[in-house]
């Protein structure tokens, strides 16, 4: 290659108006130059900062298919060529099929290199035949590539190539590949082409059978086999192999896979249990059957104690399926330092009863057991369900009142649990009160939630104190706990009337609260009018939310929609961008409330009706204004397939009961008892120690309205 021809050509191209994760591609002539150039090291930052600008986490750009020809020249030109092959691969494995987006564009123009890219497959260096395989096959070109690579599956003899190949060809051709694949599970080949051949059966769909099971068991562990494979998504191959078998949402599939991680946990290979562990949560997290199907191979993993803290964050997940593991995790809590904190912590969920005593024992030195308990990692509702303990109650009280006494983020936890126990917490109300000044937004609600009859007056005269002249950000906290204990508004009308601030960082939530007052409210009115947000200016989402937040004031206030309606046909005609479904979801459920006089929206609403995430509240929306509008079974299905998907299911599974039973057909019915009933968990997102408890809530909802009598 020219090099001086090479690189007039780079400075010909408008990098400067293209974009990459940064934004101006103009830094990608520099990169090009030092791919170019002697020094290795200026190389290797240059292969760094493309993956960071042009192949950004997997996303590519409008500068990514500029770069790509450039690439490919080097590459061929003998520059870095391994590296180059596996980046190009990268750009078209994060591209698309068709269309004229930057994705499908990308993609086509790798495709566009193949001819380079498959030169390589044969070259001496076994690194650079693996790299030209993958990046072939990421180009998805399956009538070019797989007659290669059927040619150098039949000579190829090193391992990790071998592997590559199998992959690849599964990668654009599964079901062919199958039988290739069950050819090479057999202990004559390398274990990296066995793993790679269990995975490819996999992919093909091919039944799990006792020969894929015994092949499995005997290459545990397997993560070091695919360590110099190039296919990231499957570099843990047990777990790929439970989420697959899983996902497939069969008996047969589902008595596979649990079959499998119960040999698997109790393999005599430490690295095989740990390994078998990750795969096991996975399980909890796709399948609703999991924790009863593992929880019994877990429970005696655990009786080894050097096994024991690997497997806490599963027993978590077990919850009390695992309560036969509380005699092993009491012992493992009772010791010293963090390996008895996180035996407590899954103590909490696996016996919570067995755990409260020990966590008041060390109250000071639990600090994840008592994150656990109070719900910190899963929307707080440990902290609802953890029973009451008069011994853990009084470690709290001490610990709160100690001179050297809890930091702040381990008195609102402290709290959260008091307020979660109401008033068998009462005893604790002078250190709830201490506490004010150190959790100025969490004690007021605790304080409420636990203050005994007698008390309920000296203690609102210590709030009505602090909304006035305490910590800022816990005034609107205090006035709302003063409304609950003795019903008087002023202090909270007085704190709202100070937080619309214009702009401010608590308008939103004082202007939920003037809702909250509805009439009595009337004098915050014009307060609530100047902190609407300056339409003709940049609004972000938080100025959005609290925009709608405050026309639902309005009109509770004033019962006249003329002020909130425009408000919410605003929000509505915003940048359709994937970040304001929820927002688009709030200002629906605002429409809904308002009604008949909301229909100048319904135009808005009807458009809603193609996200799944903004279907169920654009449904209640339509209902309340236009309930005409909507064809029950047809609505009844947009709201199942949004439940399915976990499209804002709560609100999904709401709207069908609006609707009512005679909206749900035959097929409707089937489809909210599955939600109800299947293994595959509805919701799959979210924060870990969440994900469960939230799908069998929603489960439970689920069933609830398929209880709901059809229509006559």
């Amino acid at each position: 290659m020219d090099l001086a021809s090479f690189l007039a050509d780079v400075d010909t191209q408008p990098w400067a108006d293209l974009q990459h994760a940064y934004g101006s591609a103009a830094d990608v002539p520099d990169h090009l130059r030092a791919l170019a150039g002697e020094s290795e090291e200026a190389a290797s930052e240059a292969i760094s900062e493309l993956y960071g600008s042009i192949l950004h986490q997997g996303s590519v750009y409008e500068a990514t298919a500029r770069a790509v020809p450039y690439l490919a020249r080097l590459a061929g030109a003998g520059y870095r060529t391994e590296d180059l092959l596996v980046l190009l691969g990268g750009i078209a494995e994060g591209g698309a099929d068709g269309g004229d987006s930057d994705e499908a564009a990308c993609r086509a123009a790798v495709a566009g290199e193949l001819a380079l890219i498959l030169a390589k497959v044969d070259a001496e260096a076994p690194g650079l035949r693996r790299a030209a395989v993958w990046a072939a096959a990421m180009t998805g070109s399956a009538a070019q590539v797989l007659p290669v690579l059927h040619r150098c599956w039949k000579t190829e003899t090193e391992p990790v190539v071998r592997a590559e190949l199998l992959g690849a060809m599964a990668h654009l051709d599964p079901s062919g590949t199958a039988d290739a694949a069950t050819a090479a599970i057999g202990a004559d080949e390398p274990g990296e082409v066995r793993i790679a051949a269990l995975l490819a059966c996999v992919d093909g769909g091919l039944p799990w059978g006792p020969a894929h099971h015994g092949a499995m068991l005997s290459l545990l562990p397997v993560n070091g086999l695919v360590e110099d494979r190039l296919d990231l998504e499957r570099n843990e191959p047990l777990q790929y192999v439970v989420e697959a078998l899983l996902l497939r949402d069969t008996d047969a599939d589902r008595d596979a896979t649990y079959t499998l991680l119960d040999a698997a946990l109790r393999s005599a290979d430490p690295d095989a249990r740990t390994e078998a562990l990750w795969a096991a949560e996975t399980a909890c997290l796709l399948s609703r059957s999991a924790p009863e199907r593992l929880s019994g191979a877990v429970v005696e993993l655990i009786a080894d104690p050097a096994d024991a803290s690997s497997a806490y964050s599963l027993l978590a997940k077990l919850g009390v399926r695992a309560a036969a593991a509380a005699p092993a995790l009491v012992r493992l809590a009772a010791g010293e330092g963090d390996p008895a904190d996180r035996a407590l912590e899954a103590l909490v969920a696996v016996a919570p009863g067995r755990a409260a005593p020990l966590l008041a024992r060390d109250l000071g030195r639990r600090p994840r057991a008592l994150g656990a308990a109070c719900g910190f990692l899963s929307g707080g509702a440990a902290a609802a369900s953890f029973a009451y303990d008069p011994e853990l109650l009084d470690a709290i009280r001490a610990r709160l009142g100690a001179a050297d006494g809890p930091g702040a983020d381990e008195a609102v936890r402290l709290v959260s649990l008091l307020g979660a126990w109401g008033s068998r917490a009462s005893a604790a109300l002078p250190e709830l009160l201490s506490a004010l000044p150190l959790c100025p937004r969490a004690a007021p609600k605790a304080l409420a939630a636990i203050c005994p009859p007698e008390q309920r007056e000296a203690t609102a005269e210590l709030l009505t104190t602090a909304a006035r002249t305490g910590p800022e950000e816990g005034r609107l906290a205090a006035a709302t706990a003063v409304r609950g204990l003795t019903g008087e508004t002023g202090p909270l009308r007085a704190a709202v009337a100070e937080r619309l601030t214009p702009g401010g960082p608590a308008v939103r939530e004082a202007a939920r609260l003037a809702a909250e007052l509805g009439p009595e409210a009337a004098a915050l009115v014009p307060a609530l009018r100047a902190a609407f947000s300056d339409r003709a200016g940049d609004r972000n989402i938080p100025r959005l939310d609290a925009d709608i937040e405050i026309a639902a004031a309005l009109w509770r206030i004033t019962g006249d929609p003329e002020e909130a309606v425009p408000v919410l046909a605003g929000v509505f005609a915003e940048d359709g961008q994937m970040w304001l479904r929820w927002t688009f979801g709030r200002a629906a459920r605002v429409a809904a409330r308002i009604g008949g006089a909301a229909r100048p929206l319904v135009p808005a609403l009807e458009g809603l009706l193609t996200d799944p995430a903004r279907i169920p509240s654009a449904v209640l929306a339509l209902h309340a204004i236009v309930p005409e509008s909507l064809d029950g079974p047809r609505t009844a299905g947009l709201l199942l397939d949004a439940a399915e998907q976990d499209a804002d299911a709560e609100t999904a599974l709401e709207a069908l009961v609006v609707l009512g039973p005679a909206a749900l057909t035959a097929d409707g019915r089937r489809r909210l008892t599955a939600l109800a009933e299947r293994d595959l968990r509805v919701r799959t997102s979210g924060l870990e120690p969440g994900m469960a408890p939230s799908d069998e809530r929603l489960r439970e909802q689920a069933r609830e309205v398929a209880r709901t009598p059809a229509a006559a």
